[in-house]
């Protein structure tokens, strides 16, 4: 059967994904991972080797369940001053989060996985993305705290929300949002 005629599976619940996904044409099917298989921060790995990791245990753990299709699994995090910055679980976070962030230039990372089924096929790839954050204020912070949209997203900030202090020095903007299209299309291209 030829690669291009199997189903592309995305291992995520992420609505931005989704969302990328669409946008940029492509049908797919969503089955999420169990959630162990999205948990795991080692101290000793690297932004790119802990979302790489990551994204190969959401993709092999969606591929155990299918018989044939292409799993795309992914995760992203954001990282300043070496300290790596997850989805906040509360606003205390969110403004520690985005107090480490401004001012400052940050990166982020997202870890793909592309696995073929049937079969063990899989690759892994990381993407970065270099970002600054201008030094916003104390009211611009709590004001964007506010709005609650720091929820479920790496470093507190969610670039497609059109925030216009945050911006994308080198690297791809739907890398930031959490899926990056351009990778992922070459990815798919080599299989």
């Amino acid at each position: 059967m030829p690669v291009s005629s199997l189903q592309l599976i995305l291992a995520s619940n992420s609505p931005r994904r989704r969302l990328l996904l669409a946008e940029h044409g492509y049908k797919f099917e969503v089955i999420p991972p169990h959630d162990a298989a999205e948990c795991g921060i080692c101290s000793r790995e690297t932004p790119p080797e802990m979302v790489a990791r990551l994204a190969w245990q959401k993709a092999a753990d969606v591929a155990q369940r299918v018989e044939r299709g292409i799993v795309v699994g992914c995760d992203t995090v954001a990282e300043c001053c070496g300290i790596i910055l997850g989805k906040p679980k509360n606003r205390d976070l969110a403004r520690e989060m985005l107090s480490l962030l401004r001012g400052r230039d940050h990166h982020v990372y997202s870890g793909l996985c592309v696995w073929l089924r049937p079969g063990e096929e899989h690759h892994v790839q990381v993407d970065v993305t270099r970002l600054v954050m201008d030094p916003i204020s104390n009211a611009e912070l709590e004001a964007y705290l506010d709005l609650e949209q720091w929820e479920g997203k790496a470093g507190a900030f969610g670039y497609q929300d059109g925030l216009d202090w945050v911006h994308v020095v080198h690297g791809s903007e739907s890398n930031v949002v959490g899926l990056p299209m351009e990778l992922l299309a070459k990815m798919l291209e080599r299989l």
